[in-house]
């Protein structure tokens, strides 16, 4: 499924093309992705303009003119694509995404037409209420944003105090970091050298305050998400962003998928790991990640 730097990596491409345009026209191949349209979908998207285009957690949120959000979520093999607005070429037809799983269509004011592909129809799409975002059943139980801004160590401390559950499962915890997937959690743990099976409480002072080592991983944890934005997140199965363009940055994982491996510091003798957690996979190295 993909994580947050690659939904964000899809807003930023979805952005300049949608932001300030009118939607002239809706089509719907079907009448469900994974959950039906809301009654009356099309009607209610025809003729407003998008105001903004944002993001929650894995959500993409298009503001609308008259007070309701489009939400639209990728599930497992969602990808959007844009037709009709850059010169030829400038957009290529994701690999393996065929016609036949064109789902939804908007057509903008100026021609562009932005179309959701979905081979396996895990995504959906809904509209909610703009003022009360914040209550909506999809978001009223997320955590913090992993990115600058958004999570300090303190306010990490803050959501792991008193856990008594490994790291890597309080780190998945969507009420605790929103947004943040297998890949990413791996990673950072990783750069923080804090094992997987550490007790996420372990990490919080008695008082409340962050550890030093807990100061690290939210460092480590919004780093990570920073360069995998910027390399356009990471492609393994059916991701690609809205140029039809492959991420980049699973080229650069530490642990992730490298189970056998030599651990990448240079000063250590490890050798990558796999144990499953959560009916997950976890990749780390046993000998630097304490």
């Amino acid at each position: 499924m993909p994580e947050l730097p690659e939904v964000e990596t899809v807003r930023r491409g979805l952005a300049p093309v949608m932001e300030g345009r009118r939607i002239e026209a809706v089509h719907l191949a079907r009448a469900d992705l994974r959950f039906p349209f809301p009654d009356d979908f099309a009607a209610r998207l025809t003729g407003r303009r998008i105001e903004s285009l944002g993001r929650r957690a894995k959500y993409l949120l298009g503001a609308l003119d008259d007070g309701t959000t489009l939400i639209a979520h990728l599930g497992m093999s969602g990808a959007f694509r844009v037709e009709g607005h850059m010169p030829p070429g400038q957009f290529v037809y994701p690999k393996g995404k065929i016609a036949a799983h064109d789902h939804v269509t908007l057509t903008l004011s100026d021609t562009a037409r932005i179309i959701y592909n979905d081979p396996r129809r895990f995504g959906f799409m809904t509209l909610a209420d703009t003022a009360l975002l914040d209550q909506h059943p999809y978001f009223a139980h997320l955590g913090l944003e992993p990115v600058a801004g958004g999570m300090t160590a303190t306010s990490l401390a803050k959501a792991l105090t008193g856990k008594k559950t490994p790291l890597k499962a309080a780190l998945l915890d969507q009420r605790v970091i929103a947004g943040l997937g297998n890949i990413y959690v791996c990673e950072a743990m990783w750069r923080a050298r804090l094992s997987p099976r550490r007790l996420a409480g372990t990490l919080v002072r008695r008082d409340g305050r962050p550890t030093a080592r807990l100061t690290t991983l939210a460092s480590a944890i919004i780093t990570v998400i920073e360069e995998a934005i910027a390399a356009g997140g990471s492609s393994l199965r059916d991701y690609v962003a809205a140029d039809g363009s492959l991420g980049r940055f699973q080229h650069t994982f530490a642990v992730y998928g490298r189970e056998e491996e030599p651990c990448r510091r240079p000063e250590c003798s490890g050798i990558v790991a796999r144990i499953v957690q959560g009916g997950r996979s976890t990749f780390f190295c046993p000998v630097c990640q304490r």
